[in-house]
């Protein structure tokens, strides 16, 4: 059958990207044989030219690094969810041709954490202060009832978390990254920073500790993952993350309950071919 639906993940760099893996898992469960998922390598300055070229066989986009704030100015609409973070990683075209812009890696947290039996806690702690820094925080808006620590490298990301809390109404403390061990003893650690930063934090675990939500996926388990997993306390990953936001990119670009142990499975034997 001819493909008459289209979408795609954009971003540079692209190549590793899990996401034409999931997507593609739930068109073959959900029967969608006539739909295609790809991947483009986009930057910043050949963003504009690609989405004017989209015609209506496109049913949406999912948008990575460094596309999230630059394809907002694009947008027919934007959801209260992406504006709160100023960052799209959905967009869903539309039949009559707009293009709505939606944020899922915040309710894709939310998700994976009550997945795993997290749903409220009294205070967190937050490593690193990215972009997926200020998703943390929105989904702690939902979740955290108190404070929220932030452990940074310097005073201008500590000025951004303060930003970002106030905006998204959580109360944000910020300490030094040299104090970092003191975030493992929160109820829930959520690291956020790249591959290798956290791991001489590996041996400060203590030995009771909350629960980790490591956004990372690929190496995984990072060190600070593989320490924590070994005390018995509940470990979130990068892969719980990929596939609950893709749930939620399929479900709106396709308008079908998504699979997500279909999903789930193809990510974890899709990373496992990496490591072989």
């Amino acid at each position: 059958m001819s493909v008459t639906r289209r979408a795609a993940v954009l971003g540079s760099p692209i190549a590793h990207s899990l996401s034409p893996v999931l997507h593609r898992a739930a068109y073959t469960e959900l029967g969608l044989d006539h739909w295609s998922y790809d991947r483009f390598e986009v930057d910043e300055a050949g963003l504009p030219g690609f989405v004017e070229d989209l015609d209506s066989t496109w049913a949406g986009l999912s948008l990575t690094m460094p596309l999230k704030r630059a394809i907002m100015p694009m947008l027919d609409g934007i959801s209260d969810t992406a504006a709160s973070v100023e960052a799209v990683n959905t967009v869903v075209l539309t039949e009559d041709g707009r293009r709505l812009g939606d944020n899922t890696d915040i309710p894709g947290m939310v998700a994976a954490l009550r997945e795993r039996g997290v749903e409220k806690v009294g205070t967190a702690a937050v490593l690193g202060a990215g972009a997926t820094a200020s998703s943390a925080l929105a989904a702690l808006a939902e979740i955290c009832t108190g404070p929220v620590t932030a452990y940074v490298r310097s005073e201008a990301r500590a000025d951004e978390m303060r930003g970002w809390g106030r905006r998204l109404g959580v109360d944000v403390r910020v300490a030094d990254w040299a104090e970092a061990d003191e975030a493992l003893r929160a109820p829930l650690v959520i690291a956020t920073t790249p591959a290798g930063t956290t791991d001489a934090l590996a041996g400060a675990v203590p030995s009771a500790p909350g629960t980790l939500f490591d956004v990372l996926y690929d190496p995984w388990p990072t060190a600070l993952a593989s320490r924590w997993a070994a005390t018995g306390a509940g470990v979130v990953g990068g892969l719980d993350l990929l596939v609950h936001q893709a749930v939620l990119q399929v479900e709106q670009m396709t308008g079908l309950d998504a699979p997500l142990a279909v999903m789930r499975a193809a990510g974890e034997t899709a990373l496992a071919a990496r490591t072989h």
